[in-house]
């Protein structure tokens, strides 16, 4: 599995240092999770999953707040949860989640962006087939042995456990990830190098040096647009 999930988060990260766009697209999805339900992390489980995640990009608790409390008020924004499929350059697989309240227009990006920069969208489950919904946390601190006792004295079970250079990345079924999070909250562990919902690439794949070049562009394109709430893809970027 091996998606070196700390380089990835670093990158993220690094790129959008200096812009408040990351906060904006939490804003949105922190809005909406409360509006489909509950605006109480406690009483809504997809709101929960949002807040864990916007926690490990320290999105300010301002920003949350707001988007709560817009949602409690009966914020009059409507979005559309949306899914695109496409292909990269050299046939690698990418999947675009949006939130959006301009269908047409996001579709329009997001083409725009693949075709752009060597790639094309695909028709729906032309590429989600190769990808597993996964739940992941990333631990410092502790050792794969460490976790791996902890979890089976809560009695979670996983998929696997792994040591990525000073972490250690557990992925466990989707309908696990509050389970697992209780284990860890539980053994005194409430602070995670990621904790999120995605979707893993059941195999990845390798690119020559210029392809990988056009596919990074082509991702960056991807998750600069506005609606874009998250990019998976089977490529490995190496370090």
């Amino acid at each position: 599995m091996g998606r070196k999930w700390n380089n990835i988060k670093e990158k993220k990260a690094s790129k959008d240092a200096n812009t408040s766009r990351i906060y904006a697209k939490f804003g949105r999805e922190i809005y909406v999770a409360a509006r489909q339900g509950e605006p109480d992390p406690e009483l809504n489980q997809n709101l929960k999953v949002v807040l864990e995640r916007a926690k490990t990009y320290n999105v300010p608790r301002a920003i949350i707040d707001r988007a709560i409390e817009k949602a409690k008020g009966g914020g009059e924004e409507n979005y559309d949860e949306l899914r695109y499929e496409g292909f990269g350059p050299n046939g690698s697989m990418v999947i675009v989640d949006a939130l959006t309240n301009n269908v047409n227009r996001t579709a329009s990006e997001v083409r725009a962006a693949f075709g752009k920069n060597g790639g094309n969208m695909g028709v729906s489950g032309s590429v989600a087939y190769m990808f597993d919904a996964t739940a992941v946390f990333g631990i410092e601190g502790k050792t794969a042995d460490e976790v791996l006792e902890l979890l089976m004295e809560a009695d979670v079970d996983v998929r696997d456990i792994l040591e990525e250079e000073e972490s250690v990345i557990v992925y466990a079924e989707p309908e696990q990830f509050h389970a697992v999070q209780e284990a860890f909250k539980n053994a005194g562990i409430t602070e995670f190098a990621v904790a999120e919902l995605t979707m893993l690439a059941q195999n990845d794949v390798t690119l020559p040096e210029d392809a990988q070049a056009k596919f990074e562009k082509m991702i960056d394109a991807l998750e600069d647009l506005e609606d874009v709430r998250q990019v998976y893809h089977n490529v490995d970027l190496g370090e």
